[in-house]
């Protein structure tokens, strides 16, 4: 029993080949359901999570400038209200007349 008979030094180098050929399968396997899921997810057409939370800021972003803005327009507007009472409370006193250039 000193030597191994040949058919086991063989046999060895057939399952070692045999494993190499299926670890290169699998990553072969792999590879390929890898690029089918990608094509299958570009065709759902999805966008990807950094992109969402980016649009998402720049909703935000526009809904807080919206709403600086409408406070400001809410602003003028009181303004203008305040403006076009003092008007109508001084226009009575210009129509009753003795008003600079009015000829009695």
């Amino acid at each position: 029993m000193a030597e191994r008979p040949r058919f086991f030094d063989d046999l060895a180098g057939v399952a070692g080949g045999a494993l190499s050929a299926l670890a290169g399968l699998r990553e072969e396997a792999g590879s390929v359901a890898r690029a089918r899921l990608d094509e299958a997810l570009r065709a759902l057409d999805l966008v990807r999570r950094e992109e969402l939370e980016a649009v998402q800021e720049l909703a935000a972003n526009a809904r807080a400038g919206q709403e600086t803005a409408e406070a400001a327009v809410a602003a003028l507007e009181a303004r203008v209200a305040a403006l076009e009472a003092r008007l109508a409370a001084l226009e009575p006193k210009a129509a009753s007349g003795g008003g600079p250039g009015m000829i009695a």
